[in-house]
């Protein structure tokens, strides 16, 4: 059995109490995993920024690209990011992710959004303060998180793929014409049958991938996962019409 391809990060960095991969683009012969570091606190529960860890042999093993992250902390994201998720598009690189609007008074009480950031190569990120994917308000007094996004193009159009929380972690959806704002689409998504005793009260943390022309989504079940993970398959695939 093989050991981890990328351990938590020394004393005292960014991300030594913990990593998360939840995206990789390749770009020629090399692989760029863009990952989550954790670092617990006093203060709040935990801090996270986002780092780049790099392979140049097909994914055997991979080194950070830098010690400090590649996102951190700044005026348009001050307390705490969330899981990336990050498209090429020619020189142009659009990265999605997580930030906490705010910290409640005790525990895990937060506002959590989906912000985005823009680069002319993968490495230089630029964050724009604007958040691009809100909470449902009104419509979801309860919801107070929306997170690890996944995004899929196809032609002019954007679809998004995201976890949102209140408290119980759930699927979300939106979708936009490429540069236009996302539009919030939860009751678009929806699964066929009865969930199985592991994904009853939770499915979380999608991954939407194509394969052959058919379109798939790795997720989460219940506890955040701790269930384990389910593989379904897109069965109206003209949703996602250019």
């Amino acid at each position: 059995m093989r050991g981890p391809l990328l351990a938590p990060g020394a004393r005292g960095a960014f991300d030594a109490d913990g990593v998360t991969v939840s995206c990789v683009v390749s770009v020629s012969d090399t692989l760029l995993a863009y990952y989550l570091g954790w670092s617990l606190g006093k203060g709040v529960p935990f801090t996270n920024f986002i780092g780049l860890a790099v392979s140049h042999d097909a994914g055997s093993t991979f080194v950070r690209h830098a010690v400090a992250p590649i996102v951190g902390r700044s005026e348009a994201n001050p307390f705490t990011l969330g899981y990336p998720w990050v498209l090429r598009d020619g020189d142009a690189w659009t990265m999605w992710f997580g930030s906490h609007l705010a910290w409640g008074a005790q525990g895990l009480e937060m506002q959590h959004v989906v912000k985005s950031a823009t680069s002319p190569d993968g490495l230089q990120w630029q964050a724009d303060s604007r958040t691009v994917v809100g909470l449902a308000g009104a419509a979801d007094p309860q919801e107070y998180a929306v997170s690890r996004p996944c995004v899929v193009a196809r032609g002019e159009r954007q679809f998004m793929w995201y976890a949102r929380r209140n408290p119980d972690y759930q699927l979300g959806f939106a979708s936009r014409r490429t540069g236009g704002d996302w539009v919030r689409q939860d009751d678009q998504l929806r699964f066929l049958g009865q969930p199985e005793a592991w994904e009853d009260t939770e499915r979380t943390y999608p991954c939407v991938f194509a394969l052959q022309g058919t379109y798939y989504m790795l997720y989460n079940g219940n506890g955040y996962g701790r269930s384990g993970f389910g593989l379904a398959r897109l069965e109206n695939p003209e949703c996602l019409a250019e």
